[in-house]
């Protein structure tokens, strides 16, 4: 399939799929737009698309569930698919394979271009006005309105050596001023800290509404000092275009519904959350304060289409767009590795908190546990690892994607004397289950569940049989798939 290029084309594409809902009744943005997005994503349902939000600016609109999954039940992933660009009836597996492969490209340079789409509309310093945008207060105890939850913050190293394209939520402070979450540890983070150790305020551009792939990629934990939208011409085949921002020297994808620009205090701090996580909880108590993104300029496209993702219980584009990123970078370190790797995947259900990897079964070992072992301790080393608390590792009779398989085999395959739990070792902080003190430190322990069996090694005679339809003779399987309706069924 060919790549989407922009947000807007792939609104079109939702809508040709049946994937949209047009909701022109007047919606709150006070809890009703998040709750309607909820019940969306729990159903699944198409992705709401509010084109009637009350007390906002008229022409402004708000797409819910932009990558949530699919009501259609054969093809689930069908709006992972459409944002890639690949085929909508790939299986999930293989989404995280093909997606895998994007380190891998050869970068292609963003092109500069003179104008566009995103420049259709301009407002500057006090004709800014953020409050009249479509901004939801999502979940009850959440500590304020999310203007970011599915764009991208775009930052560059002062010395311009490196430009970050990134998820990273954000809550409106005021008229003009956004109160921006800087993790230490995150590249936007590092970025953050080079401007500060020169004692400029750093350059931001806040992109609302982008190609469908590069909100992927922003998803993706590509190394350090490596360029998203470098990496996402490689991708496309072509480059990305980009135009300057207008009160800073930023590149932004041209295509963009949005676009907010400014600069990052380095002093200032104002209030950020609580907001409710991918984990599927809004933590109580009061949130932390957060540098102040104050606002200079907002660019925006005609009747613009501001993305939505309401965080929470599975499955979100938190798990969807980040958990198939994630799963993506560590598939590609692991095959780069002597490992006899199959298929990688983290399943919606898990919320981003398991690493599900299969291995082939006819695999030349003698040491099961070892291999596990060394299979854990490689994801837990790579980047897109250090967000994953707990390894699974599994036969390739079982499907990663498959939450019936894969509580099967974690039942009865795994002993809880093979487990393998390592302390001390980095953790994001915003995994769900850690107390106060590691969610300060970063630091907790993780753990590597094996759940290979010793059957490939037993002889051929004494192996167990699967007792499943798959057990049978593929000639009486084929048989029966074939004359099933003959049956009655």
């Amino acid at each position: 399939m060919k790549p989407i290029k922009s947000f807007r084309e792939y609104v079109e594409k939702l809508e040709e799929s049946g994937e949209i809902v047009k909701i022109s009744k007047e919606v709150d943005w006070n809890l009703e737009m998040g709750a309607i997005t909820r019940r969306a994503y729990d159903l699944p349902a198409p992705a709401p698309l509010f084109e009637n939000v009350k007390g906002c600016q008229k022409g402004f609109r708000v797409l819910g569930a932009p990558v949530g999954l699919s009501p259609d039940k054969e093809h689930p992933f069908k709006r992972v698919a459409l944002s890639l660009g690949l085929p909508v009836d790939t299986p999930a597996p293989k989404l995280v394979e093909e997606w895998s492969k994007v380190p891998d490209v050869t970068p292609i340079p963003p092109r500069t271009v003179e104008d566009g789409p995103c420049k259709q509309n301009k407002l500057f310093g006090e004709e800014i006005d953020l409050t009249r945008l479509p901004i939801p207060w999502i979940h009850y105890g959440d500590g304020g309105r999310y203007i970011n939850t599915y764009g991208i913050f775009v930052a560059r190293t002062p010395d311009g050596s490196w430009v970050n394209w990134a998820i990273s939520r954000a809550m409106l402070d005021g008229p003009q001023t956004i109160a921006g979450v800087v993790i230490p540890t995150q590249d936007f983070g590092k970025i953050y800290a080079q401007w500060k150790e020169i004692g400029e305020e750093m350059p931001f551009a806040l992109c609302l509404g982008v190609d469908p792939a590069i909100a992927m990629i922003a998803g993706y934990p590509l190394p350090s000092g490596m360029s998203e939208g470098e990496m996402m011409g490689g991708w496309y085949g072509e480059p990305v275009d980009v135009v300057k921002c207008e009160t800073n020297d930023l590149l932004v994808p041209a295509s963009t519904e949005i676009v907010i620009e400014g600069f990052a205090s380095l002093d200032e701090l104002v209030p950020e959350g609580p907001m409710g996580e991918y984990g599927g909880y809004v933590w109580t108590g009061r949130g932390k304060e957060v540098p102040c993104f104050k606002v200079t300029a907002m660019t925006y496209r005609d009747d613009p289409i501001m993305p939505l993702c309401v965080a929470g219980v599975p499955t979100e584009e938190n798990h969807t767009n980040w958990g198939i990123s994630i799963a993506a970078s560590i598939q590609n370190v692991l095959s780069k590795q002597d490992f006899p790797i199959r298929e990688c995947f983290i399943p919606m259900e898990s919320a981003a908190h398991w690493f599900v990897v299969s291995v082939d079964k006819n695999r030349d070992t003698k040491d099961d546990q070892k291999l596990a072992e060394n299979i854990g301790k490689a994801v837990f080393a790579s980047k897109g690892g250090s967000y994953v608390p707990k390894v699974i590792v599994v036969d390739d009779d079982i499907d990663p994607s498959n939450l019936s398989q894969l509580v099967w085999a974690i039942a009865t395959r795994h002993h809880p004397d093979t487990r393998v739990t390592i302390p001390n070792q980095y953790i994001f902080p915003l995994v769900a289950y850690l107390s106060a003190k590691e969610k300060a430190d970063a630091v907790s322990t993780r753990v590597i569940y094996n759940c290979l069996t010793p059957f490939h090694s037993w002889p051929e005679e004494t192996r167990p049989v699967e007792a499943s339809f798959r057990g049978y003779p593929e000639e009486l399987q084929k048989k029966v798939m074939d004359e099933w309706k003959e049956y009655g069924f």
